[in-house]
């Protein structure tokens, strides 16, 4: 198994940026694929982000498309979400998912695709 913890989330101003990281613990982490998720208040959890084990491929909700990037570094075991040109309606709490992939270029889209999941991180952006 491997266990996530988020970090990095907090208060900003509209237009700031934030850089959350998902760090791992357990399993060799450089052979799953990470997706960051997202779920405002009464609202489901919604596909943000997605990156292969290999750093290769990546994708991004229309939504965020050209102000978050996601990045990895399998060296540390780490996965990042940098966060620019925050918007109020970005505001929610940001999870990171992992899952085994036998394909290095292969990404995930969906909730139930991912084995495991983090406890998320609090991101609250002001008007």
């Amino acid at each position: 198994q491997v266990q996530l913890v988020e970090s990095g989330g907090g208060l900003v101003q509209a237009g700031g940026s934030l850089r959350l990281s998902c760090d791992a613990s357990g399993r060799t982490f450089s052979t799953y694929t990470v997706g960051w998720f997202r779920q405002a208040p009464g609202k489901e959890r919604e596909f943000v982000a997605t990156i292969s084990w290999s750093g290769g491929n990546t994708h991004y909700a229309d939504s965020v498309k050209g102000r978050f990037t996601i990045s990895r570094d399998n060296a540390k075991n780490t996965v990042y979400l940098q966060m620019n040109s925050l918007k109020p309606e970005d505001t929610a709490v940001y999870y990171c998912a992992a899952e085994t992939r036998s394909n290095p270029y292969a990404f995930g889209l969906n909730i139930g695709e991912y084995d495991y999941w983090g406890q998320g991180t609090q991101v609250t952006v002001s008007s």
